[in-house]
């Protein structure tokens, strides 16, 4: 993998990258149905479950086919911006973006329309991302009791309001790195992220790259 090439499985895919001792040492996934598969022949490998893809340095390993468009969108995303990947999406009807994170076992895709309660909450959030979001605050504005809430928005997004607003913080902050000048301090409060080192370590977690190498990345592409 010389050259920073970037490697990239979809379901089963995973088990040729394992084979081949890539994933040693790394943390990986695959459809559901193979997981128990990877654990017992690849111990070396620190396989998740419950998420639809995941981001380990320059290896992409997704789940079945759906978290395969999840997974391409995030790469699509991570080299031209979510401007574009956000048009791709729509083009294919697909969520904008989920979480890597996500379970596979989501009963309803992310609730992107008006009109329904967690939509309105989801839309509220995106709007105050720069402030110490609660679930008791994302509850109340949704005007449900915490327990209720919790387990719409599981029904609804397939992951967590925590989870949920830790990604939508770093969409914003690639958005900003790619839209301005902003340095990473600034754009760390605009996130809603208490510390700069904090904002680092989720952003390099979500995207697989640090602010700087991402923002770096368009600034040479608009060069």
């Amino acid at each position: 993998m010389s050259g920073g090439a970037r490697l990239v499985s979809y379901c089963s895919g995973a088990f040729v990258f394992a084979h081949s001792g890539l994933l040693d040492g790394r943390r990986a996934t695959t459809h559901w149905r193979y997981l128990p598969m990877m654990r017992d022949r690849f111990p070396l490998i620190e396989t998740q479950e419950d998420v639809l893809y995941v981001h380990d340095a320059n290896i992409i390993t997704s789940a079945g086919s759906s978290a395969a468009i999840d997974a391409s969108l995030h790469v699509i995303r991570c080299d031209h911006g979510s401007a574009i990947a956000n048009k791709i999406a729509r083009s294919l009807v697909a969520p904008p973006h989920r979480d890597g994170g996500q379970s596979q076992y989501v009963e309803a895709p992310i609730q992107e329309r008006p009109g329904t309660s967690i939509a309105s909450v989801l839309d509220w959030a995106r709007e105050n991302l720069d402030k110490p979001l609660t679930v008791t605050e994302l509850a109340q504005h949704a005007g449900m009791s915490e327990r209720t809430f919790l387990r719409r928005f599981r029904d609804g997004t397939g992951t967590t309001p925590l989870k949920w607003l830790r990604s939508e913080r770093v969409f914003r902050a690639m958005s900003l790195l790619e839209s301005t000048q902003m340095d990473t301090a600034d754009i760390a409060h605009q996130c809603g992220f208490g510390a700069t080192d904090t904002f680092r370590a989720v952003f390099r977690q979500v995207s697989g790259t640090s602010p700087l190498a991402y923002r770096q990345r368009f600034d040479a592409r608009d060069g």
